[in-house]
C-alpha cells in the first residue's frame, strides 16, 4: 500500500471515529485564522471572554434569549496541541498595564463546553455543545496551495514576483544572490544556506514592506519554532531555465527538501488539524491595505482568495461527515473597526466583500455558506463629533499607545485624543483606482481599553462590535 493510500485510508478512519463521537457528544471544532497582525488572538481571547460570561449579546439569538445556561472551560481533545492561554491573555488586556496580546505564531486549542436549552422541536430541552476553538497563523495557511505544485512551479512564480516593479528594492539583495547560484553546480550544504538565507530575508522584508499582507509561501520560513535550522526550512527558488534538476546538484538538492517541507510540514497540518475544521473564521485588516494603496489591496485579494482555495468547504453529506469532512461556513471579519466613526462601516464591509467577491461566488457555489462582517474584537474607541476648519467630522477617542503619532503630535500613552480617521468611498471599486492616497488615513495603534466598574465595583464585559453577529453566524444553528 503507498504512503498516500495509507494516509487517506487512516483520515477516513479518524473522522468516522470523531464522527461517532460528535453523535454522542456533540461538538463543533471553529479555526480562527487570519493574516498577519489581523488581531486572532484579540478575537479568540474576546470570544471566550463573552461566552464564559455569558454576557447578553444581542444579536447572538442563544445569548439573547438566556438559553445559554453556563459556559466553562473543558480540557482540550487533543493532547499534542498547546493550549490557548487564554487567562494570560486576558489578563494582558484588562490588568493595569492594558496590553494587547503578542501574535499568534503556533497553531493553540481551547475547548469551551457550552450548556444550552434546546430553542425548539421534538429536542427540546438541555443540552451541550462542545466548542473547540483552533487558533493558528494565518500564514500557514498559504502553504497549503504547495500540495498540488511541483518544485519547478513554484520557483518559477516565485522568482517571476519577486522581479515584479513593485518589488524590485525588496528583491534586489536575493535576486542578485540568485544571480550567482548556478542550479546545475554540485549540491553544496554552505551556498544552500546562504541562498534559504537571502530568501528568508526577502520574505521578511515583504512581510514589513509596503504590502505588509505578502502571501509568498512557505509561510514557516518566517516563524520556523522547532524547525528552525532543519534541512526542511533550508531550501529557496532557483533558476531552473526550464532545464529539470539532474542528481547531485542544487536544484536536485532544493526540490527534494521542497517535497520534505511539504510531506512533513504542510502534510501534517493539513490532515491533522486542517481537515477537521467544521467552521472557519478568516480575520483580514483591510484598513491597513487601504491605507497602503491599490497594490497592497491587489496583494490582499489575492491573498484572500489563495486563503479560500485552500478550505475543503462545501455542503456536508453524511458520507462527507462521516469520512471527509467539510467547512460548510466561512466568515471573513474586516478587524478594527473601531478606528472608524460607526458611519463608515458598511463602507468597511462593502470593500471587504468586493476583496473576497470571486472566492464567495467559487466556495458558495460548493454548497458553502460564506458571510462578511466589520467587526472589532475588543473596542478600543468611542464616537464623538469633532470640529476641524469650521466643519464638523465624525471622530473617535481613544488612548494612543505611548510612541504613536499623528500630524507630528507624539502621544504618551496616557493621553485620550480625538482623531478624525478619514473617510472610506462609497463606491467601494473606487479603492482600486486610488481613491484613498496612501498614508492619508489616520490609525494609530489605541491601547485596550480601560475597564469600566459597575456600582458594586464589577468589571463590565470587553467592549465590543459585531462580535456578536459573528458568533451567530458562526454558532447559531448549533445551538437552535
Amino acid at each position: 500500500m503507498s504512503g498516500t493510500v495509507f494516509t487517506q485510508t487512516y483520515d477516513a478512519i479518524r473522522n468516522a471515529a470523531d464522527f461517532a463521537l460528535s453523535a454522542v457528544q456533540p461538538g463543533v471544532r471553529l479555526g480562527v485564522t487570519g493574516l498577519s497582525r489581523s488581531g486572532k488572538t484579540v478575537f479568540t481571547t474576546a470570544m471566550v471572554h463573552h461566552l464564559l460570561e455569558v454576557t447578553p449579546m444581542p444579536v447572538f439569538r442563544a445569548a439573547a434569549e438566556g438559553r445559554i445556561r453556563r459556559a466553562r472551560l473543558a480540557h482540550q481533545p487533543d493532547d499534542d496541541v498547546p493550549r490557548f492561554p487564554y487567562e494570560t491573555y486576558l489578563e494582558a488586556l484588562t490588568g493595569p498595564e492594558r496590553n494587547w496580546p503578542r501574535s499568534t505564531n503556533r497553531i493553540a486549542e481551547l475547548r469551551i463546553a457550552i450548556d444550552y436549552e434546546r430553542a425548539s422541536g421534538w429536542r427540546k430541552g438541555p443540552a451541550t455543545l462542545n466548542l473547540d476553538v483552533v487558533d493558528y497563523p494565518g500564514e500557514w495557511l498559504t502553504d497549503l496551495a504547495l500540495l498540488e505544485e511541483s518544485y519547478a512551479d513554484w520557483a518559477r512564480e516565485t522568482i517571476a514576483a519577486a522581479r515584479r516593479p513593485d518589488r524590485a528594492a525588496i528583491a534586489g539583495p536575493w535576486l542578485a544572490a540568485l544571480a550567482e547560484t548556478d542550479a546545475g553546480a554540485v549540491a553544496d550544504e554552505a551556498l544552500a544556506e546562504r541562498v534559504a538565507d537571502a530568501f528568508k530575508t526577502y520574505l521578511a522584508a515583504l512581510r514589513a514592506g509596503p504590502e505588509a499582507v505578502a502571501t509568498t509561501p512557505p509561510g514557516r520560513f518566517l516563524m520556523p519554532g522547532d524547525l528552525a535550522g532543519s534541512p526542511a526550512l533550508t531550501f529557496a527558488p532557483l533558476d531552473l531555465k526550464g532545464v529539470t534538476p539532474a542528481s547531485g546538484t542544487m536544484a536536485a538538492l532544493m526540490d527534494r527538501r521542497f517535497e520534505a517541507y511539504k510531506s512533513r510540514v504542510v502534510g501534517p497540518f493539513f490532515r491533522e488539524h486542517f481537515a477537521r475544521l467544521d467552521r472557519q473564521l478568516v480575520l483580514v485588516d483591510v484598513l491597513a491595505a487601504l491605507d497602503r494603496g491599490p497594490a497592497a489591496l491587489a496583494e490582499l485579494e489575492t491573498a484572500i482568495d489563495r486563503v479560500l482555495l485552500a478550505f475543503r468547504a462545501g455542503r456536508n453529506t453524511l458520507a462527507s461527515r462521516i469520512f471527509m469532512p467539510r467547512i460548510d461556513r466561512v466568515l471573513f471579519a474586516a478587524t478594527k473597526a473601531d478606528h472608524l466613526h460607526q458611519s463608515g462601516h458598511a463602507r468597511l464591509e462593502a470593500i471587504l466583500r468586493l476583496l473576497v467577491d470571486r472566492a464567495i461566488r467559487r466556495t458558495e457555489g460548493a454548497g458553502a455558506r460564506v458571510g462578511t462582517v466589520a467587526l472589532a474584537s475588543v473596542r478600543a474607541t468611542r464616537e464623538a463629533m469633532v470640529r476641524e476648519g469650521g466643519v464638523k467630522l465624525p471622530a473617535i477617542v481613544g488612548t494612543p499607545e505611548a510612541g504613536e503619532s499623528i500630524d507630528g503630535q507624539v502621544f504618551d500613552g496616557l493621553t485620550e485624543a480625538a482623531i478624525f480617521p478619514g473617510e472610506l468611498p462609497e463606491q467601494p471599486e473606487a479603492v482600486f483606482q486610488g481613491a484613498i492616497a496612501p498614508g492619508s488615513l489616520r490609525f494609530p495603534r489605541f491601547r485596550p481599553p480601560a475597564p469600566l466598574l459597575d456600582a458594586a465595583g464589577r468589571a463590565h464585559a470587553l467592549p465590543h462590535i459585531r462580535l456578536d453577529r459573528a458568533l451567530e453566524f458562526l454558532l447559531a444553528d448549533r445551538l437552535a
